[in-house]
């Protein structure tokens, strides 16, 4: 089930994040060992339930990002992998959060922890990563690094708020949209980015370049992950396809279907998002929508945009392997739709 979707993007290449792992490998094996020291506890529960979603997967791009980027410009201490695994943290805490007002059941094709655990572990464990995400935080003893990622959490906190504040409500509006993800999704691919350059004491223009990049790649990362969800395939998502439909989400291909379309269709709209009305058969009816309007391809030409001031962004610095690897995320994130 799902909507076939062209990604015109000239005969390149596919895009790898391989150059990043690559380059990252020696660091990232540290931040894992990192991750399974400062997930453990004498509670029980608390490494089950980190555990559960820190093995379960993930690309884990945001900490690569903040290794890549403190050693592009020739970082060479332990920080960088003190503040990858604060980020990988926030991360796993924010998705045990969301999990939790989503009311998921699958995450990276597992079942989610509140379905093994219960909502109050989820949400307990979360704030646990949470805070030693910031012990480390003050273990680096960048009151800059700190700023940034002690910002970055209240912004995603605020996020979530607005998020709630715009769910199910087919009067949402794109500019809207783009607030909740700026502050969900955005917001730690920024801040994951900004602090390398930070720790490795560069100037605020190479430190305002990785931030502006963080944050357009995140805002591309998260409208294809949009499409994916109504135009991809279940081994793509670690979910099923349609999933957003079903819980009711407005993303963007939903808000640019209902608006284009007839008082009729907004009428279908309203009914299966506000009132819940999310069978097999409107979901099919939802993807016959989105194909008339074109609104999985527009999505991509945003995400495309995004990534265009990503690049820019690190455009005026020197070229080096890094550069080239954190480029490369850009197409790979986009050509995930392929």
């Amino acid at each position: 089930m799902g909507v076939v979707v062209s990604l015109e993007e000239g005969k390149k290449m596919p895009a790898s994040v391989k150059p990043l792992v690559d380059l990252t490998k020696a660091d990232m094996e540290r931040v894992n060992q990192l991750i399974l020291s400062k997930a453990g506890s004498d509670v029980q529960m608390i490494p089950e339930v980190a555990n559960h979603l820190i093995s379960s997967g993930g690309k884990r791009l945001r900490p690569m990002l903040t290794l890549a980027a403190a050693s592009m410009f020739g970082y060479g201490g332990d920080n960088h992998v003190k503040l990858a695994t604060s980020v990988e943290f926030m991360h796993t805490a924010t998705l045990l959060h969301d999990d939790v007002v989503d009311e998921s059941d699958l995450r990276r094709g597992k079942s989610t922890a509140r379905t093994i655990w219960g909502n109050q572990a989820s949400v307990l464990v979360g704030d646990f990563l949470l805070g030693q995400a910031f012990r480390m935080m003050v273990d680096v003893g960048s009151l800059d690094a700190l700023d940034v990622l002690s910002t970055a959490a209240s912004v995603i906190a605020e996020g979530e708020v607005l998020q709630l504040s715009v769910a199910k409500n087919m009067e949402t509006t794109e500019d809207d949209y783009l607030s909740v993800i700026r502050a969900k999704t955005a917001a730690l691919f920024a801040a994951a980015a900004e602090v390398g350059p930070i720790i490795a004491k560069t100037d605020k223009a190479s430190r305002n370049a990785l931030k502006s990049y963080g944050m357009n790649l995140g805002l591309a990362f998260q409208l294809v992950d949009d499409v994916l969800d109504y135009g991809g395939s279940a081994a793509d998502l670690g979910k099923n396809v349609g999933d957003d439909f079903r819980e009711g989400k407005i993303t963007l291909p939903v808000i640019l279907s209902y608006r284009r379309g007839t008082a009729e269709e907004r009428s279908f709209w309203k009914n299966a998002i506000e009132n819940g009305e999310s069978s097999d058969e409107n979901l099919e009816h939802a993807l016959g929508l989105i194909n008339k309007y074109n609104a999985l391809n527009d999505t991509i030409s945003r995400a495309l945009h995004y990534g265009t001031i990503a690049r820019d962004a690190l455009a005026p610095l020197p070229a080096s392997p890094h550069k080239a690897a954190l480029m490369e995320v850009i197409d790979f994130s986009i050509q995930r739709v392929n």
